[in-house]
């Protein structure tokens, strides 16, 4: 079991979205964008995996004890955090709008035949022109 499969059931089981392990991460001054982050759940043989290091989960997971638990001088209850969490991720997926679904009105179409096309009169966009290149000639 390596570093990615650690973080991919951290992400799993504590219900962290890309963009909250984002904010986990600048808990401890450690930037890394959506993508990056998105790259260590990868499958292994896609062509943008990343190997998560140990300085990565090194610093999530002391990023997470503080989002967990709070500072000293704000100490937070982890279960609470959780149940927030969770409560988002609910929200978050009864939120979409569903589509209705309108049956399909079967509407009879004739059958395309070139002949039957209607004679459009062509119409002349250019004028024609006579130019005059500074000489007469006769003709």
């Amino acid at each position: 079991m390596n570093n990615n499969d650690i973080f991919k059931k951290l992400r799993v089981a504590l219900q962290l979205r890309d963009d909250q392990i984002e904010d986990i991460l600048k808990l401890v001054d450690f930037r890394m964008s959506k993508g990056e982050i998105g790259n260590f759940f990868r499958n292994a043989d896609h062509p943008k995996y990343v190997e998560c290091g140990d300085q990565v989960l090194r610093n999530f997971l002391n990023g997470l004890v503080i989002h967990l638990r709070g500072t000293k001088e704000n100490p937070k209850n982890a279960m609470d955090v959780i149940k927030q969490n969770q409560t988002a991720v609910k929200n978050k997926t009864t939120e979409k709008p569903k589509t209705e679904i309108k049956p399909k009105i079967s509407v009879k179409k004739k059958p395309f035949n070139p002949k039957e096309k209607k004679a459009t009169p062509k119409i002349q966009v250019v004028e024609k022109v006579q130019y005059k290149n500074g000489k007469n000639k006769k003709s």
